[in-house]
């Protein structure tokens, strides 16, 4: 494939809280409860939550995406967007089991569950297991620069040329993505969380910070009158070929009729401006909107 390299890292740690809570109020579900089998056409699985006004889904209790808030709700960008697609689609109610990360495809295919509403990247390892939904989201890279960005920090190749000083947070691509672009290590500060990427760039040990911009606009968001901002998201070229990714829903492969009603949905979501304000509080922007370009076929296909 010419043109895009479709790869990128998880960028958040993948840990969870064993348990479950259903989003109209905390009812519990046995880990090895099960949902009926899938299938296309009548009796399937959209037929069969239409007909019980319920799904369940799967979630990693994983900020942003689908999480348990300080309250006890089952909340996060992808919980929000699934449930506004399936309520337009007749199920108004969904109940979220919650699962470690790697075991929610496992899980899906074991119909512990019918959905996963987790922020999943789509790759092709995790495409051969499961349909993914048409792209939800991309996560950019950007910058977290001092209000104002004085030094005009765009791309890796500003931080190069204007002799910045870069923080990455230890294990992220960013640092290779900074490595690839030409910047010495000299310029290239290695920190162990978001929050002292936040502490280097406030107390003037780095210029700026490098990391999604969903990851970045979170941290500034928890910590206001810091004085910094995010710069806006943009997907490095790297070896030549531009590195994007994409999050998106996942289904049991027989689940046709499911994945191709959720599209169609989810596509008017993104057309309308009503995606843009359910995830807003969630730290994404207008940037994390996928162009026509990024598909699941792509990314599916990608080495």
């Amino acid at each position: 494939m010419s043109g895009s390299a479709w790869t990128r890292r998880e960028f958040f740690r993948r840990s969870a809280i064993a348990g479950a809570v259903a989003l109209g109020g905390p009812v519990l579900l046995s880990a090895c409860t099960q949902t009926s089998t899938g299938g296309a056409g009548a009796g399937g699985t959209l037929d069969r939550a239409k007909s019980a006004g319920t799904i369940k889904v799967g979630i990693a209790n994983e900020a942003p995406y689908g999480f348990t808030d300080s309250t006890g709700k089952v909340t996060g960008e992808s919980v929000e967007v699934g449930r506004a697609v399936m309520k337009n689609l007749g199920v108004n109610d969904i109940q979220a089991t919650t699962v470690d990360f790697g075991s929610l495809i496992p899980a899906l295919n074991a119909n512990q569950f019918d959905m996963v509403t987790a922020g999943m990247f789509i790759n092709a390892q995790r495409c051969q297991n499961a349909a993914f939904s048409t792209p939800d989201y991309t996560a950019p890279t950007a910058f977290l620069v001092p209000t104002g960005n004085p030094d005009g920090v765009a791309t890796f190749e500003d931080i190069k040329n204007k002799n910045l000083r870069l923080a990455v947070l230890s294990g992220a691509v960013e640092q290779g993505y900074a490595q690839k672009s030409g910047i010495p290590d000299s310029q290239i500060q290695v920190f162990d969380s978001q929050n002292t990427l936040l502490q280097a760039v406030t107390s003037d040990r780095a210029d700026a910070a490098a990391l999604t911009n969903i990851s970045l606009n979170d941290v500034v968001a928890k910590n206001p009158g810091s004085n910094v901002e995010v710069t806006k998201g943009f997907f490095p070229t790297i070896d030549g070929a531009q590195t994007v990714s994409a999050g998106a829903f996942v289904f049991r492969k027989a689940d046709t009729d499911l994945v191709n009603a959720f599209n169609a949905e989810l596509t008017k979501l993104h057309q309308s401006g009503q995606w843009l304000q359910i995830v807003t509080p969630f730290g994404f922007t207008e940037d994390n909107l996928p162009g026509a370009d990024v598909t699941t076929e792509k990314l599916c296909a990608a080495a």
